[in-house]
């Protein structure tokens, strides 16, 4: 059997990025000719076509294909580790990517980036922000080590680590009556306006608690963001149902307050979750990315699991957790 050579795994592992076989060796400083030969070469020694060429319409991969340019990322992703390995001296050195679900990402974040890099200062963090249809595809291709995402609608094949435990609550204008409360019920929401945050898994998650009651939402306006979520509480359009975070605190972006109240019976519980595939071992800057994570997070979800009805917290409308 022929040799592969490194060069030819990097070329073909990068063109799950591209439409076209030009862009492609652009970026990868290469002609096009010699692309072509280098995918040509790999073709001839798997025996099999792993790309379909055509001339001004660019190229597509094959079934083959794309399950070789995965294999490939992951071959080169353990031959940076066996390097960085050898030349860590026993410190924790190189990059570590790391995916973070939008809805939650500004509770998160920025605690690990102000503390992780001083931790472990020979670590390279970078982060993506975006949802489960931005992550879990990236994750698959190996362009993230690691994503932080709640444990719902996820599909099989992947391992997981619990970072802190969530659940549903209701936001509510102050001067609404069900802000008097302790804790609201959804049979109390449902005929109340709704802003709806409209992101996945956030919105099947909704639906989901009012079905389990046989009750279905009055949905008042569709948002895409968390912040204008609040921002329309806040102003006293409708009520919210979100899930809750740590380091936040029960006002809008226009500063204005925001009555926070848990929903009895219980909605939804689950939790925060660190994802990778499990056909893949996390390297060890990716562990301590996570060990991190738990360390700063996880007591949130502790305190958060008790702060229930009646609590001072609940009760006052005041943050459930800035400690991080």
């Amino acid at each position: 059997m022929a040799d592969v050579t490194l060069r030819q795994l990097e070329l073909f592992a990068a063109l799950p990025d591209y439409e076209t076989l030009s862009a492609a060796a652009v970026d990868l400083h290469i002609s096009e000719s010699a692309l072509s030969q280098a995918i040509t070469g790999l073709e001839r020694t798997v025996g099999e076509q792993l790309c379909v060429r055509r001339k001004a319409r660019g190229f597509a991969l094959t079934p083959a294909g794309r399950h070789f340019a995965t294999q490939a990322r992951r071959i080169l992703a353990d031959t940076r580790e066996l390097v960085l390995d050898t030349q860590s001296g026993g410190k924790l050195r190189g990059p570590v990517k790391l995916g973070c679900f939008a809805s939650f990402a500004t509770s998160i974040v920025p605690a690990v980036v102000d503390g992780f890099p001083r931790r472990h200062p020979g670590i390279d963090l970078e982060i993506t922000v975006g949802t489960h249809e931005d992550l879990l595809p990236d994750l698959e291709a190996g362009k993230l080590d690691v994503a932080i995402v709640y444990d719902l609608f996820l599909p099989a094949g992947y391992r997981h680590r619990e970072i802190y435990a969530t659940e549903l609550e209701a936001h509510l204008h102050p001067d609404h009556p069900l802000a008097a409360r302790d804790a609201v019920d959804l049979a109390d929401l449902a005929d109340e306006p709704l802003v709806m945050y409209e992101a996945r898994p956030s919105i099947e998650n909704t639906l989901q608690a009012f079905a389990a009651r046989g009750l279905t939402p009055r949905v008042a306006a569709r948002v895409p963001q968390i912040i204008l979520v609040q921002a329309l509480v806040g102003r006293g359009v409708g009520y919210g149902l979100l899930m809750s975070r740590p380091n936040t605190t029960a006002t809008s972006v226009e500063g204005r307050p925001i009555a926070v109240r848990p929903i009895e019976p219980s909605a939804t519980r689950t939790n925060v979750v660190a994802i990778w595939p499990e056909d893949m071992d996390l390297t060890p800057r990716a562990a301590a990315l996570l060990d991190y994570a738990v360390e700063i997070l996880g007591c949130y979800g502790r305190q958060a699991g008790h702060d229930g009805a009646g609590s001072p917290a609940a009760a006052a409308g005041s943050p459930r957790d800035t400690r991080g």
